[in-house]
């Protein structure tokens, strides 16, 4: 590198970090009680380690949410940029107003598409998405995938997909939807229509299938209500107090037959597609209920309803299936032993506002060039 470029590129920070020395030095309380709580990770590095960092101007998608309030999101947004020039956009703006902001964006906060990655310029070095899923992150360009930091919110959604979870088992273990059914016909039903003989929940086992952001939380609360937990995870085999036993992503079918309820909590990756299928379920306990937080196509949907059909599973709760939406014709929908609810689990005014907390958070974090919160591998899918 000559003197000229090695001044041009000391002048260009000089610059990007005047442009922050505005904004906040520190989370506020909110954002650093979520990172202790959650268990939130930081990147590695500093985003100003990157010698094309640039916190000129951020991009953000606002969404109308339930319970949140736009304007103090973006007055926090605001805040939180310091001398970060920050252009808002909401849903219906033109493709072509939206192509104009993202060409010159540095940092993109809302959806990360297809289409955003297409209009994306060349200075975009990070995309914030707002939902933990990211199947719709595609078509980016090798470019892309080398120089962008994609962060997200996972574990966020934790306790509200936990506690919806939650509810599906109580739900079926205690033939709610047999007695639900019968309050729309006007019917005093007291015995349970579906044959439904699992008891209680204290001293049940419970196998979290992946111990993460989500199956921590869910954990957290079956072991709440009295039950033996353990589960699995990729990275290791260490977990909280309140599992039992944490075992690697191999050991799951060595798991499985110990475990009264299984709880797939599982991002969808090469490894982790169709995982949940005939060969699983033959060797799970008769009668176990199977929850299914985390992909739909983790789960083999016609091994799954020979597995109910069989008596094999005791019954299941899906929020995630596969298709989604679930076809009409699937038998799933009849099945008395089945609750389905259509991918709705993260759905809270809390989980919401949280994502905006961490939002700002890692605006503040990209404004002054500290290490982002939730970095995603698009390489490993999570």
């Amino acid at each position: 590198m000559t003197k000229l470029q090695q001044l041009s590129k000391a002048i260009a920070f000089f610059i990007a970090l005047n442009s922050s020395s505005f904004a906040q030095t520190a989370p506020s309380p909110e954002a650093q009680a979520l990172i202790q709580e959650l268990g939130l990770g930081a990147a590695a590095t500093p985003v100003a380690n990157d010698p094309d960092w640039r916190p000129r101007n951020v991009a953000v998608l606002v969404l109308p949410l339930p319970g949140v309030d736009q304007d103090e999101f973006k007055q926090a947004l605001q805040q939180a940029a310091g001398g970060t020039d920050i252009t808002f956009l909401k849903p219906g703006d033109s493709s072509e107003n939206q192509a104009q902001l993202l060409e010159s964006a540095d940092g993109f906060i809302g959806l990360c598409t297809p289409s955003v990655l297409k209009q994306a310029g060349q200075n975009l070095r990070w995309i914030h998405n707002y939902f933990v899923g990211m199947d719709m992150c595609k078509g980016y360009s090798q470019k892309q995938l080398d120089t962008i930091t994609f962060t997200n919110t996972k574990r966020l959604s934790g306790p509200a997909i936990a506690e919806h979870a939650i509810a599906m088992l109580l739900a079926l273990t205690r033939d709610v939807p047999a007695y639900v059914r019968a309050q729309t016909e006007r019917r005093f039903q007291r015995n349970p229509q579906t044959g439904m003989k699992f008891g209680e929940l204290k001293n049940k086992t419970m196998l979290v299938v992946g111990l993460g952001g989500i199956g921590t939380e869910i954990a957290r609360r079956a072991h709440g209500l009295g039950m033996r937990v353990i589960a699995t995870r990729r990275s290791s085999r260490e977990g909280p107090d309140f599992v039992e036993r944490v075992g690697l992503s191999d050991e799951l079918y060595a798991m499985a037959p110990a475990a009264d309820v299984i709880a797939n909590a599982l991002p969808l990756t090469n490894e982790t597609r169709g995982i949940f299928n005939r060969q699983f379920f033959a060797i799970t306990k008769p009668g176990a209920v199977f929850l299914s937080v985390g992909r739909g196509k983790s789960t083999v949907t016609a091994d799954l309803v020979d597995a109910l059909e069989s008596g094999q599973l005791g019954a299941a709760g899906l929020d995630v299936t596969d298709p989604e939406p679930l076809p009409k014709s699937s038998p799933l929908w009849d099945m008395p032993n089945v609750i389905i609810t259509p991918h709705v689990a993260a759905a809270s005014a809390d989980t919401f506002n949280r994502g905006q907390v961490i939002a700002v958070e890692n605006l503040r974090r990209f404004a002054t060039g500290t290490p982002l919160l939730n970095e995603v591998d698009l390489r490993k899918g999570y």
